[in-house]
């Protein structure tokens, strides 16, 4: 009997064993697919919330973005500069240096018609002359001598006027021959041609009445910017005493990579960038066909189209500035320079000019090269943004976010 049931127990074991795992895999079961169930729930609740999340930004984008108020004369002391959005690729700007030089007929070197030593200085550096206007006298014996000259050229014209009148009575009245008035003739067109010469150069070297001085005359109008004259100086002729420059007028001569010549053309687009002072827009004028031995570029000269000369920017002749040259473009993407893309929470913005101050406006910025961003969407071409300085307006914002 004992033997019977430890052979039972034996053959239930199996059976046990058998029971126990089905219960632990139904267990497994239903524990995944209560897990998989939760987790799909999740998922689908996270897809919900990132499209909610999306639409919410979306219709953020569409309305209107806040103003910051700025004084115009904040502006203008802290050289916040305000650019139009241009048209193009990065591919579409040339970068370069220049200088600013004056332009033809606008830049006078004044020297003195004869040596001689400068015996008064009525002008000095700086100050605003006119047309015409006697900057020094320089006593000089060729002065004396070109007068001596003009009166015995005088006097022989008066001589040979009366002659050939003499003369000419003469032989109307038929004592004298044709010949002998035609030689008198001929004296008298010497005499006016000696007179002429002689009258042209005291007028040309600018001789005082009393024949002792020759006058310093300045040509044009405008500022003297240099002063080699000195009292009792000694003064040679052909010698630079003064410098003249006409007030405003000015242009920009740019150095081109002989690569980028052919990328250029007269009329196109440009803005010089001093290094005080807002940027100005300037026109393409002419460009030299050749390149220099050394440096293997070319020249381009630029005139600027808006006033060189104002309270903003004053374009100095000598300065050195930095040129964006906007080369024409199929490309229908816009650029901006990059100091006028901001971060704020994140986010590129740009700073777009209102009546009163500034937009915030996101913008979607593509790559950036050369001092040049790249903007893919969010503004539009043409649109008021503030460039040089721009940070200062983020600088205000945050500091009127903070007091508020």
């Amino acid at each position: 009997m004992m033997e019977l049931d430890s052979h039972t127990k034996s053959q239930s074991k199996p059976w046990l064993l058998i029971g126990i795992l089905v219960a632990i895999s139904a267990a497994v079961g239903f524990g995944a697919a209560h897990w998989l169930a939760g987790r799909s729930t999740t998922s689908t609740a996270v897809s919900t919330k990132q499209a909610s999340v999306s639409a919410s930004a979306s219709a953020n984008a569409n309305e209107e973005q806040p103003e910051i108020k700025i004084p115009a004369e904040y502006l203008t002391i802290a050289n916040v500069a305000v650019e139009p959005v241009l048209g193009g690729g990065l591919e579409a700007e040339i970068l370069s240096s220049g200088t600013v030089t004056a332009p033809p007929n606008s830049e006078a070197i004044i020297v003195a018609k004869a040596s001689g030593n400068v015996s008064r200085i009525r002008r000095q550096l700086g100050d605003m002359v006119r047309t015409g206007d006697v900057l020094a006298l320089v006593d000089s014996q060729e002065a004396t001598a070109m007068i001596a000259e003009k009166n015995v050229a005088n006097a022989k014209l008066a001589l040979a006027r009366k002659s050939h009148a003499r003369e000419a009575s003469l032989f109307e009245q038929g004592v004298t021959s044709r010949q002998e008035v035609e030689a008198v003739q001929s004296a008298l067109m010497v005499a006016e041609a000696d007179a002429k010469r002689a009258t042209a150069m005291v007028q040309a070297a600018h001789v005082t009445e009393d024949g002792r001085s020759v006058m310093v005359i300045s040509p044009i109008s405008g500022t003297v910017t240099a002063q080699m004259a000195s009292l009792g100086s000694f003064a040679q002729p052909h010698t630079e005493l003064f410098r003249v420059s006409a007030v405003g007028s000015v242009q920009v001569e740019a150095s081109v990579q002989a690569a980028d010549v052919s990328r250029i053309s007269v009329g196109n687009k440009a803005t010089i960038l001093p290094v005080n002072g807002m940027p100005v827009a300037a026109t393409v004028r002419s460009i030299t066909p050749t390149v220099s031995g050394n440096s293997h570029t070319a020249t381009v000269i630029l005139t600027p189209t808006t006033n060189a000369d104002s309270s903003k920017t004053r374009l100095v002749i000598g300065e050195g500035v930095q040129i964006r040259l906007h080369v024409q473009n199929s490309s229908s993407r816009m650029v901006v320079p990059e100091d006028a893309v901001q971060n704020i929470d994140g986010h590129d913005v740009l700073f777009v000019r209102t009546k009163d101050g500034f937009r915030i406006q996101p913008v979607l910025v593509g790559n950036r090269s050369n001092g040049m961003a790249q903007i893919v969407t969010g503004i539009q071409i043409g649109d008021p943004v503030a460039t040089k300085n721009a940070f200062l307006i983020k600088a205000d914002m945050i500091k009127n976010a903070k007091e508020e």
